[in-house]
């Protein structure tokens, strides 16, 4: 049994969908972000950088439970573990590591940076706007040009590395990315997107999101962007 304790983010999703291609037994286990679950001493030694997704494998390696964290660490967990969307050929397992690590030093912070700026940030900062839109806007291209010469993005099978990208390009369309100028990108997030386990994904994902935002109904939520109050929750919870 993998019990995945997150929120539905694009990190928590992109293990939701690796979950959901490989038929493992798994739970989902709310880590409400909003009302600051992550900063339970419980969760923290999930995940000490108190962050989703975190997972706990009930028979992990030699038996037993066994703790992970970072979305990508967890992926490439998960396809060792089934023998599953990681190929087994040196060149094409070392091309999908790229693309694995390309999504997860640069389009999961820079399109989360974008996202801020754009909706969250209380000030409108026009130079951190047009920063991270620009570098969007330039990894878009990167992953049409990546799609003009290679089926899918870690090789020429589908893998962990086109889930891992999939959720965070989900918002294309709010970055005018358009299937005219980005043809090849739209041709493989299509593709993706009809994965029947992607589709389940893309269905649960909003009903546990539902779910959350009931929960924190009357209740006092946390500021998650102020990043000196999350430190000061992590240093006092750190102590407990």
């Amino acid at each position: 049994m993998i019990e995945l304790h997150s929120t539905p983010t694009p990190n928590g999703q992109k293990v939701m969908i690796m979950l959901e291609e490989t038929g493992l037994e798994w739970k989902h286990v709310d880590v409400n972000i909003r009302l600051g679950d992550q900063f339970t001493p419980e969760y923290l030694k999930l995940s000490p950088n108190n962050r989703i997704p975190a997972i706990v494998d009930t028979d992990g390696p030699g038996g037993g439970r066994y703790t992970m964290m970072e979305s990508g660490a967890i992926l490439w967990y998960l396809a060792e573990k089934t023998g599953k969307f990681l190929p087994k050929d040196a060149r094409k397992r070392y091309d999908v590591m790229q693309w694995l690590i390309f999504q997860m030093a640069h389009v999961g912070p820079m399109f989360g940076q974008a996202n801020h700026f754009n909706n969250y940030s209380k000030e409108k900062i026009q130079y951190a706007i047009d920063r991270y839109n620009n570098e969007s806007i330039r990894l878009y291209r990167v992953l049409d040009n990546r799609a003009r010469d290679s089926e899918w993005m870690g090789c020429d099978e589908y893998t962990i590395a086109d889930m891992a990208i999939y959720p965070w390009a989900k918002l294309h369309g709010d970055r005018g990315i358009t299937e005219a100028e980005y043809p090849n990108f739209m041709r493989w997030f299509n593709a993706v997107k009809a994965r029947p386990a992607v589709q389940r994904n893309d269905k649960m994902a909003p009903e546990i999101r539902a779910r959350m935002n009931a929960a924190t109904e009357g209740k006092q939520m946390i500021n998650l962007y102020d990043t000196k109050d999350n430190a000061a929750r992590l240093a006092s919870a750190s102590k407990s």
